[in-house]
């Protein structure tokens, strides 16, 4: 194993392991820390999936340091820290803390926070996070029911939540190319900065940061930062050239969409659906918190719409969300829909789908969490950082498509399918 990364969710570990793959790395997910007798194969990268994003801080560093410890012994030679390219996180954590841990872990007096994704809108400049033409704190992440965004500095949403001194590469030099990164890092050390954000516009910048942190042996930041690593072990003729992204046909079965995130992308893909025709459930989560609508009630109507595709969905504008919360609890809230969700899935299993579409980070954590594959192998990729996977150690498997909330143009839904055709 050459890479070994540790994502804090699970649509962005299929993120960052389409991302490898899509450069020519052989690379599986796995669906929490393996087991020490799990054997990952002949591959490249593995990149295993947490659900520590909003967990206590103390307790996302120790998920990450059990990933860390087995990917380690695993012999992976460079690891990623993956979060989000929104940079999702409160004051207390917990990308700093995380960060902090394996810095330490390490040995090693450097890395680099790079949350860039421009194909998905997401630049960074001047140390300001940008989602499209938009500052973070001005975007729809302002709004996000469990980690809004209401600052754009990546600096300061560092220095807040770490202990590193926190220091920025501007694009400026990052256009000089490598060699002018190289030297940023060495002026940084002299500085005592350990934790530097630096810009990106454009995935060329991406494979020139790639390049530059070769040698660093912790890399942090959302799956673009992934883009220029794969070709550094090329350069060292340890990786081979051919693409690494599995081709599966469809398993035989139904098929059904589960939305729980509330974003704006989301709720736009859902528009579409309805818009087209599909039948929809939408699931109120008082409703679910007073018994008024139980999970064999959903399994039933979804299966019943046997001639369409089902969108069964809790996603709601921002201020629906608050009146739920105000009632339930910010926390309780979304636990109580993504637990519904996770068993309703199991239940459609048991009668019979075999593809699912999942929108939301949390929502497809709990999802997989309760479908229990041992891994996922990367297949097509649908819209920028979203792809088809396959479900590992099942003895029928089932198509999974993990969409964290905020990705996906507005017929992510529709189009996804036909890809499987």
């Amino acid at each position: 194993m050459l890479l070994g990364a540790i994502a804090d969710d699970l649509t962005g570990a299929t993120d960052l392991a389409l991302m490898l793959s899509r450069e020519g790395m052989r690379t599986i997910q796995t669906v929490g820390v393996p087991s020490p007798a799990f054997d990952p194969g002949n591959v490249d990268a593995v990149v295993v999936a947490l659900k520590s994003r909003t967990n206590p801080a103390s307790e996302a560093v120790a998920m990450a340091l059990d990933a860390f410890a087995w990917l380690k012994a695993a012999g992976a030679q460079q690891f990623i820290f993956k979060y989000c390219s929104t940079f999702d996180s409160t004051a207390e954590g917990n990308i700093g803390p995380v960060s902090d841990a394996l810095v330490k872990e390490l040995g090693t007096d450097l890395t680099i926070v790079c949350p860039a994704f421009p194909a998905n809108g997401r630049t960074i400049y001047k140390g300001h996070l940008f989602v499209g033409d938009q500052l973070l704190s001005e975007s729809p992440m302002r709004n996000h029911p469990l980690t809004p965004m209401t600052d754009s500095s990546l600096v300061r949403l560092m220095a807040a939540q770490s202990t590193m001194k926190v220091g920025l590469i501007a694009h400026d030099v990052v256009a000089r190319g490598a060699d002018a990164i190289g030297q940023a890092f060495a002026n940084a050390r002299a500085r005592g900065e350990q934790a530097l954000i630096i810009d990106a516009l454009s995935d060329q910048d991406l494979r020139v940061i790639g390049e530059a942190a070769a040698n660093l042996p912790l890399i942090t930041g959302g799956s673009g930062i992934a883009i220029g690593l794969p070709e550094n072990f090329r350069r060292r003729g340890l990786l081979a050239s051919s693409a690494g992204v599995v081709d599966f046909p469809s398993p035989p079965g139904r098929a059904v969409i589960l939305a729980g995130s509330c974003s704006e992308a989301t709720r736009a893909q859902i528009k579409a659906v309805i818009g087209g025709g599909q039948p929809a459930l939408k699931l109120d989560p008082i409703d679910i918190a007073k018994g008024r609508i139980a999970v064999d009630q959903v399994v039933e109507w979804a299966i019943g719409q046997d001639q369409h595709t089902p969108l069964i969905y809790s996603s709601a504008d921002p201020q629906e969300v608050r009146a739920a919360q105000e009632v339930l609890g910010r926390q309780k809230a979304g636990e109580l829909v993504e637990d519904f969700l996770a068993k309703t899935a199991t239940e459609l299993r048991m009668k019979g789908v075999r593809r699912l579409i999942v929108a939301g980070g949390e929502t497809s954590g709990a999802v997989v969490g309760a479908l229990k594959p041992s891994a996922l192998y990367i297949g097509p990729e649908i819209d920028p950082g979203v792809p088809w996977t396959l479900t590992m150690g099942d003895e029928q498997p089932m198509a999974l498509a993990l969409k964290s909330g905020n990705f996906g143009a507005p017929d992510f839904f529709i189009k996804a399918w036909e890809l499987l055709k």
